[in-house]
């Protein structure tokens, strides 16, 4: 399957009406979409406030309103392009068709490199989940997530029926604990003074190889 990105609304559907394009009115509406981000990233979604993201802009907070008619709206922008964006690179990893291995290893590494440009998504769903979790109008999270969780499974289950991998692997399980190594926030990797593919490579490493030797060849002593 392709992308569903159409735009900067919700996923699988058209942006929002008032996205603007290029020139002045479309840069100073992507300014203040990086601006609120880099506010929800430090202070919290829910502690932000309208005027200090106008603010922040350099703007009046009225005039906030002739590019979105709420904070909501903002955050919408910003998590629906966030979702957009790591939902085409499964379904990319998807259609390729490769073994199960193959395609766990293109979801490790492109995804890595997509969330390592929406840092403030990242920090957003990991501070306010239990907001955005209740609202409706954030509901394809939480749809969204659900595909991430199933495509993760699928393959460990086809790697499971082929041999590729152990038998008594918990496909769920698995995924749960690589997830928070994938989606953890990427500060940590600059502080680490690791690069993304770094990162990505030492955790393929670690699904695929693990951390003990492999015996010798040879007879068991």
């Amino acid at each position: 399957m392709g992308s569903t990105r159409q735009g900067s609304g919700r996923p699988g559907r058209p942006g929002s009406a008032g996205a603007g394009g290029g020139g002045p009115a479309g840069q100073r509406r992507a300014d203040v979409v990086q601006l609120a981000g880099e506010l929800f990233a430090q202070k919290g979604f829910r502690a932000t406030t309208v005027r200090e993201i106008a603010d922040a802009a350099g703007i009046l907070s009225g005039s906030l309103y002739h590019h979105f008619d709420s904070k909501e709206s903002i955050g919408d922008e910003i998590l629906s392009g966030f979702i957009n964006d790591v939902l085409a690179d499964y379904r990319a990893a998807v259609s390729s068709a490769g073994s199960p291995r193959d395609v766990l290893e293109q979801i490790v590494r492109s995804t890595s490199r997509t969330l390592s440009r929406h840092r403030a998504a990242l920090a957003m769903l990991q501070n306010d989940w239990s907001y955005f979790s209740t609202q409706p109008r954030f509901g394809y999270l939480r749809a969204a997530l659900g595909e991430i969780e199933r495509t993760w499974v699928a393959q460990l289950e086809r790697g499971k029926e082929s041999g590729l991998f152990r038998a008594d692997l918990d496909a769920r399980l698995t995924y749960r604990l690589l997830r928070d190594v994938l989606w953890i926030p990427a500060q940590w990797r600059v502080a680490g003074g690791y690069t993304t593919d770094q990162v990505a490579g030492g955790l393929l490493r670690l699904l695929f190889e693990g951390i003990t030797n492999p015996r010798p060849a040879g007879p068991p002593p």
